[in-house]
């Protein structure tokens, strides 16, 4: 018996070595694997003269592949590179190279995708660090889409210097509802506003090479059921609420993918949806590029996306497997044809970009650069939205021996957003409490943090302190992209509700903060004048509870690696707040469309947003658009001219002044109203904007160019968009308030 045991004590360590040896084995060459030039070797393809050569040696490497060298530019790698992604995801926090389309045999380089909505999300193997920006909402609340290019641009260069090609950005899905989990990740709640910010982002990741492909398409705004949810819209809310930024984006911005959704549309799975991937993108608004999945869970049925139009599953080889695409041609569903029209049409985009010059050389030095991070400090600082002020801010700066009360849980944590795919690694991150610390070094003020576990403690030293900069909201635990398994996503999504224990991130089931900061900010509201509430969260909250017993509130949002900074240079009057609320705050919770994050179907409506509020009339806390200065502003002297048939737009310009005492920006807001419609139309829409700095005492004309085209509906009936004959409103102010907006007209006949 004693030497049964001790062979089987002898086969236990003989196998524990070895596992740990075949661990280790697949460890190593998962995070040491192979890289991978993307660029294209022009000398191996002497009639390649310019780009108008392009499609058609794109065709010619079509007809000299193989049917499984064809497949094999449909998706991304074989399962063999799971562990790849597993182990650097899982154990290194990083996200590795996904090597897709290549083909030594006929020269043609792989194109590699990354993440990229607030940094480059793939990092070379000896790179651990980018720049990390604000999150995309907070970027909308800057209203400032030079801002947005040029982040895009740095965001493209550091996937250039960190080996990658394909940027999974811009997230265009709108803000139904703030409850949304990855609110975050897009602009806000306007198609107006989504497509200038989309065009923005596409120009800025393009210019460097870099493949852009804004997401998910279609209706993706909803994310605890997403990989389920049946998202019914009539045709009238899809073109004109659901789609337009997405056309703009394609049509002006010309991004060379675009990236399908997980949820079903009207019935249809988005990768199977021909609908929306064949007849509207490409027949219907010229789009050349081509279409990838959304990862893993993005295609459903291999044949049915071939049909539709999809060209790559991402990130594995799955449903577009060899059998089931041979299987496919074998009994006629598809044919090999329909191969060769989706390879075409990605591989003539890829080379375009494998063989475009590079005006700049993409060093790892770039990486995190003080040119970078300054960038994403100014973004933080203009992204910011002073909401309430009352009297409060800023803060005085002058003078000694201050005590500076930084309170919350949140106040010194690194807390940049979500920490799935849109997520982005810093170099380091400046939290709220280091960014006071290094503002106050010079002044001689005292700092100090408290987290507010005892409120007993919180009140006594709020009451004591000078200044108390009271941090609340949100981390990647409380929303963002849902991280749980498909199976208890689908189990809450039947049943209507959660089954079993929640998963990370997500959407919200309420609006309200978390209880312990809720009862954290009833503990000292009251006690210190110089109080403000600053709020970390990637949408809106319901302030109800307590709004009226905090005389400041700024809203952060996740606000990037020098988001710290960026909010001591607010506080204290060193940058003036220009921000302003890419989205509307309601009074109640339920003036919102209805939400349910568990679900397997629901209806998308034609209004929400301020135009739901508008329509019906009710009042709401903040309006959209909103936003505070350290100064003030005037508006007049509205001019409308007469339409200009010839060019088909209309000309408006108002006179803004800046009354106050100090430099400030302001942004200006034009929205077109439709009143005299014959037609269910909104009450207005926003038609134009644009971010100005003006001096105390100047006053400067801002002039708008409205297309006419922008004032189109869509007729379901006869399938064509309509410019009603009328007389247009036009409205000009600081927000969608419509006791603050300068009125005019114009009419169309």
């Amino acid at each position: 018996m004693k030497r049964f045991f001790k062979f089987v004590f002898k086969a236990l360590g003989f196998l524990l070595v070895i596992l740990i040896l075949a661990f280790g084995f697949l460890y190593y060459y998962s995070v040491n694997y192979d890289m991978y030039d993307l660029g294209l070797d022009k000398e191996a393809f002497p009639e390649l003269k310019s780009e108008a050569d392009i499609p058609v040696l794109a065709a010619r490497l079509v007809s000299e592949m193989s049917l499984e060298e064809k497949i094999d530019q449909m998706y991304g790698e074989g399962y063999s590179s799971v562990p790849k992604l597993g182990i650097n995801f899982l154990l290194r926090g990083r996200f590795p190279h996904v090597y897709t389309g290549g083909n030594e045999r006929l020269n043609i380089p792989p194109w590699v995708l990354s993440d990229g909505p607030r940094g480059a999300r793939v990092m070379d193997q000896d790179v651990f660090g980018v720049t990390t920006f604000p999150v995309a909402m907070a970027r909308g609340a800057s209203w400032d889409t030079d801002l947005e290019r040029r982040i895009h641009e740095v965001i493209a260069i550091e996937m250039r210097a960190n080996g990658t090609n394909y940027a999974a950005t811009p997230c265009l899905n709108l803000l139904r509802h703030p409850a949304w989990g990855r609110a975050q990740e897009t602009y806000g709640e306007d198609p107006y506003l989504l497509g200038e910010f989309g065009v923005a982002a596409v120009q800025g990741i393009e210019k460097h090479n870099v493949m852009a492909c804004p997401k998910h398409f279609a209706l993706n705004s909803l994310d605890n059921s997403r990989l389920f949810v049946d998202v019914q819209v009539d045709e009238r809310t899809l073109r004109e609420v659901y789609l337009p930024h997405f056309k703009k984006t394609v049509q002006k911005g010309k991004p060379a993918s675009i990236m399908s959704a997980y949820n079903k549309v009207n019935g249809e799975y988005s990768a199977n949806n021909k609908y929306l991937l064949t007849d509207i993108l490409r027949d219907e608004w010229g789009f050349t590029g081509f279409v990838t999945s959304d990862w893993v869970y993005g295609t459903r049925d291999g044949i049915g996306s071939i049909k539709a139009g999809l060209n790559a599953e991402m990130p594995f080889q799955n449903h577009y497997s060899d059998e089931n695409i041979k299987e496919g041609i074998e009994v006629g569903e598809i044919t090999e044809e329909d191969i060769d029209r989706l390879v075409v049409e990605s591989l003539s985009t890829r080379l375009r970009y494998a063989m475009a010059d590079d005006s700049m050389e993409y060093s790892k030095e770039l990486i995190a650069s003080k040119e970078h991070t300054d960038l994403a400090r100014e973004a933080a600082e203009k992204s910011m939205v002073l909401v309430k002020n009352e009297n409060v801010l800023p803060f005085e700066k002058e003078g000694q021996d201050k005590t500076i009360l930084v309170l919350g849980r949140l106040a010194d944590m690194e807390n940049t957003g979500d920490h799935a795919s849109s997520d982005a690694t810093p170099s380091y991150v400046v939290t709220p409490y280091q960014g006071i610390v290094n503002y106050h070094k010079e002044t001689g003020n005292r700092v100090e943090h408290y987290s507010g576990e005892d409120l007993e403690t919180a009140r006594e030293k709020a009451s004591q302190a000078d200044q108390v900069i009271l941090v609340v909201g949100y981390t990647f635990e409380d929303e963002g992209e849902y991280m749980i398994l498909e199976g208890a996503m689908k189990k809450s999504a039947e049943a209507g509700k959660l089954i079993g224990e929640p998963g990370i991130g997500g959407d919200r089931e309420n609006l309200n903060l978390v209880a312990e900061d809720e009862s954290l900010i009833g503990a000292v509201a009251g006690v210190n004048p110089n109080t403000v509430v600053v709020y970390v969260g990637g949408s809106t909250i319901d302030m109800g509870p307590w709004e009226d017993k905090i005389p400041a509130i700024l809203f952060a949002w996740y606000n990037g690696m020098e988001g710290g900074n960026a909010l001591a240079h607010i506080l204290y009057g060193e940058v003036n707040p220009s921000g302003k609320l890419p989205f509307s705050i309601a009074r109640s919770a339920g003036d919102y469309p209805f939400f349910n994050p568990y679900t397997m179907k629901i209806e998308y409506g034609y209004y929400h947003g301020y135009t739901l509020f508008d329509k019906k009339e009710i009042e709401v806390a903040y309006p959209f658009g909103h936003g505070l200065s350290y100064t003030t502003f005037e508006y007049d002297s509205l001019v409308v001219d007469a339409v200009d048939a010839d060019k088909k737009t209309v000309k408006v310009r108002a006179q803004v002044s800046n009354t106050g005492k100090v430099m400030g920006e302001e942004v200006v807001q034009l929205y077109v109203g439709f009143a005299n419609s014959e037609i269910d139309r909104p009450v207005k829409l926003l038609k134009g904007f644009d971010k100005i700095d003006i001096e105390p005492g100047e006053s400067r004309m801002v002039e708008f160019q409205i297309d006419l085209e922008e004032l189109s509906w869509y007729d379901p009936e006869s399938k064509t968009w309509k410019i009603e004959e009328m007389d247009y409103e036009v409205f000009v102010g600081p927000s969608s308030d419509e006791t603050k907006l300068l009125v005019g007209s114009f009419i169309l006949e």
